[in-house]
């Protein structure tokens, strides 16, 4: 979904760029395996306020073609955000949903299309509109549908000579083991590791998002990454060799979500 990890997390691992290696941020976290590619879809939309509760309004009447395709097997997990922390140009909200599929995503949204959701009246009032498709091959989540979640999240941008491998070497050593660690203690419900499956930007922009159980889980989940941080003091120096912070972005979200 757009949202885009706290920047705490610019800290979270320690590179040997000359080994182009990862060293794990804690001795006891173990490495976690790339999983087949799950693809998320974004539409988000800035809406004037007076039209927000029209919005609500929308997202209900769609849900029997999200609770369908959930059932089928076409998606594994769809939602919907109201953003937090509003900027001019930004989106104030955003629906999303997921499917182990280009296919699935693609066949949902042409259901939407023909159905005429994506024409509803409130979604004519946008001020801005644009789209994502995201690709993740780091993910994982518990079953269930919520209301009322907040969803985290930070965006990166790499540097021109980072390592080919440097999100997976991220992701699978350090990243998604902390959150995999969060995810079993019930702090959070689903995180991913997003790269763009369609270029609407530059290539070596990518995502880590988070949904928090509530927002007593957004403190936990810093404070996870704080420790982390004592442990390996060299580590936010070493993630900066890496990226280009100038181009880092957060977001915080309200967020409903279902997954199968």
């Amino acid at each position: 979904m757009n949202r885009k990890l706290g920047s705490v997390f610019a800290g979270l691992c320690a590179l040997t760029v000359a080994g182009v290696c990862v060293v794990p941020a804690c001795a006891q976290m173990s490495e976690v395996k790339e999983k087949p590619p799950m693809y998320s879809y974004v539409g988000l939309w800035n809406i004037p306020r007076a039209q927000w509760a029209e919005m609500v309004k929308s997202d209900e009447a769609d849900q029997p073609t999200l609770n369908k395709a959930l059932a089928d097997g076409t998606i594994v997990g769809f939602g919907s955000d109201v953003n937090l922390v509003h900027q001019p140009d930004g989106s104030t909200h955003d629906d999303w949903w997921s499917a182990m599929s280009m296919a699935g995503v693609l066949n949902l949204l042409d259901q939407f299309y023909k159905n005429g959701s994506s024409a509803s009246p409130v979604l004519s009032t946008a001020t801005k509109h644009w789209d994502d498709i995201f690709v993740t091959r780091y993910y994982n989540w518990r079953s269930g549908s919520w209301k009322g979640l907040y969803t985290m999240g930070a965006s990166y941008k790499l540097k021109a000579d980072a390592p080919d491998n440097a999100v997976e070497m991220l992701s699978k050593n350090l990243i998604a083991p902390l959150l995999e660690k969060e995810l079993a203690a019930g702090t959070i419900y689903e995180y991913e590791i997003d790269t763009e499956a369609i270029h609407t930007e530059a290539p070596g922009t990518f995502w880590i998002f988070y949904l928090a159980a509530n927002a007593e889980g957004l403190d936990k989940v810093n404070a996870a990454i704080r420790d982390t941080l004592k442990a390996n003091p060299l580590a936010g120096p070493a993630f900066g060799s890496m990226t280009d912070f100038s181009a880092h972005r957060d977001y915080l979200a309200r967020t409903n979500a279902t997954y199968k």
